[in-house]
């Protein structure tokens, strides 16, 4: 009887779901499906954290150009608008590049806040013994840290980029940067909230750096130390390149 039973059920069933189709296994947009992970996540904030990390290295190598004078700086500042041309239009590669940066910074953030609320979802009633000291320190500075680097990136390219703020009328010079980074940086209150923007990036790199290799899987037992120490040396590397410029301005080494 229990045969029969079974086997007027799998009859009784209609075609579409005895029969399932090849998008039922496999979904439609496993990219999307990806993205709904806590793995997914990670693994989206380590690859923009790549492109994120590199541009910053390249942005602070070409900043320090200006420490060679003003032709070299301005002739590099000529050179990111004009590569690619005639094939590009004027300043076509360079709107490329910060486009798929803001692309980037946005998907990473996006990552990020939602990984935050997934984990505290995971973990309602908080921890049952209390962290350490370092950690709730370094917790804290993640939290931070974004704030202070979005509004430094507004501010930033409204300033030196666009010279629609922190500039006396006619004192900003379009492809003069140079002059531009001198003026901006000899008001002190500019110089200071740049030098905590990038003590901010330091914080994030540290531990960004850190977490995107960690994601990655390039740590274990023998190379954890090492690549902590790797990430804390890129992320004073920027914060030293990053925070010489205003400063040698502010001491009177470039004027």
């Amino acid at each position: 009887m229990a045969p029969q039973l079974l086997q007027g059920t799998v009859a009784e069933r209609p075609r579409s779901e005895a029969i399932r189709k090849p998008r039922d296994v496999w979904p439609s947009n496993p990219l999307a499906v990806l993205w709904g992970t806590m793995i997914g996540k990670k693994v989206v904030m380590a690859v923009t954290g790549i492109v994120i990390v590199g541009f910053v290295i390249a942005h602070m190598l070409g900043n320090l150009k200006i420490f060679l004078g003003a032709q070299a700086i301005d002739t590099y500042a000529v050179f990111l608008r004009t590569v690619g041309e005639p094939l590009l239009p004027y300043s076509a590669l360079l709107w490329v590049v910060r486009l798929v940066l803001l692309t980037c910074i946005a998907l990473h953030i996006t990552a990020a806040v939602q990984l935050t609320r997934m984990s505290r979802a995971a973990r309602p009633h908080g921890y049952e013994a209390k962290p350490p000291m370092a950690t709730i320190y370094a917790s804290r500075a993640m939290r931070v840290s974004p704030v202070i680097l979005i509004l430094f990136i507004g501010y930033h390219l409204l300033h030196l980029t666009g010279g629609v703020v922190g500039f006396q009328p006619g004192q900003f010079r379009d492809l003069s940067v140079y002059h531009n980074v001198v003026a901006a940086f000899s008001v002190w209150y500019v110089s200071l909230f740049y030098v905590v923007a990038m003590a901010a990036m330091y914080l994030h790199l540290d531990h960004g750096v850190w977490s995107l290799l960690q994601t990655l899987g390039w740590n274990n037992a023998k190379t954890t130390s090492k690549l902590k120490t790797l990430s804390r040396g890129i992320a004073l590397a920027v914060f030293v390149g990053f925070v010489s410029v205003p400063v040698a301005v502010l001491a009177g080494w470039v004027r």
